[in-house]
């Protein structure tokens, strides 16, 4: 599909269907181009009956609150979909925290703590609770991994599906959900504890994110994956400690800049929007790093930010 040939019809909704929507308003990062069509559901009733009457043809690109994304400047030829107020609740049963996708994990880990339920692991983690469990995101030593008891979906066709940890087969920093399906909720057991000590170690967390890493910077958090010493279930293992930080420090890229793109002076692994970056600027300064940390050490970074598009046409 490209913008020329875009469908100019669509199933009805009763939520909102936009086309040619800009996306650079919607990410972190502050750039990348327009998406065909961007589509706010109403709720999962909604989702489900427009997915099951779409063109199967059609490409479909769930998309969180934008935190761990480049969007090229040529755009998106898909139906971007962004879930809103209708997939944001938070909900406690006991040591169960069950969560809509777009609920940002800094206010489940915040309501959790209230409740006396320990997932202080999501406090710092950039994002929504759909791109936590699609990334097994985690912090400190916990991961989506650990706590996880289940999530819900809707299919590409428009069917709700429930899914345990085995059907997403969660690792480090990625799952296998089947292209075009987008994630609805999730629910997350953590052990009991003082609301008042979850609070302290939430506020020490903090601090110490903010000591470490460019948190004032337009950044999509970290940019490259730490090369090695991972379990398969996405748990550190400290035998092998590799930190693409030191990586690209060694190769001497702190600090790099490429346009309005620059590696964090603060923390090598952030790329930043120094001002007025494109995302072509920040993905060719990105893949620069690479370059030069292969040619330093022969490792190879892998992408932990996603980019997602088109480049703009010549």
């Amino acid at each position: 599909m490209t913008r020329t040939d875009a469908p100019l019809f669509l199933p009805p909704v009763r939520g909102t269907l936009a086309p040619d929507r800009p996306l650079a308003d919607l990410t972190w990062l502050r750039v990348g181009g327009p998406a065909d069509w961007l589509f706010q559901p109403a709720d999962a009733a909604d989702l489900a009956a427009f997915l099951a009457a779409l063109d199967p043809s059609l490409p479909v690109f769930p998309m969180g609150v934008g935190s761990n994304l480049i969007v090229r400047d040529g755009g998106l030829r898909a139906v971007v979909i962004r879930l809103g107020r209708g997939f944001n609740s938070i909900e406690i049963n006991g040591d169960a925290v069950t969560a809509g996708a777009a609920a940002l994990d800094a206010h489940v880990a915040r309501r959790a703590a209230e409740a006396g339920v320990d997932l202080t692991f999501l406090r710092t983690i950039p994002g929504s609770i759909g791109g936590a469990v699609r990334m097994n995101a985690g912090c400190y030593g916990s991961y989506v991994a650990d706590h996880l008891i289940g999530a819900t979906a809707i299919s590409r066709n428009g069917e709700a599906v429930t899914l345990s940890p085995a059907d997403l087969r969660l690792s480090y920093r990625q799952s296998t959900l089947p292209e075009g399906w987008v994630l609805t909720g999730a629910t997350f057991r953590g052990q009991r504890a003082d609301p008042a000590v979850l609070e302290a170690r939430m506020a020490e967390q903090l601090a110490r994110r903010d000591a470490s890493q460019p948190t004032k910077e337009r950044s999509a958090g970290s940019t490259f994956r730490n090369p090695a010493g991972f379990s398969s279930t996405g748990r550190a293992d400290d035998t092998h400690e590799l930190k693409a930080w030191k990586l690209i420090d060694d190769a001497g890229m702190r600090g790099a800049r490429l346009g309005g793109a620059q590696m964090s002076g603060m923390h090598s692994n952030f790329l930043i929007n120094a001002g007025g970056a494109t995302a072509a600027d920040l993905e060719g300064l990105g893949e620069e790093v690479r370059k030069r940390v292969f040619q330093n050490s022969g490792l190879t970074l892998e992408w932990e930010i996603m980019r997602v598009g088109e480049p703009r046409a010549e």
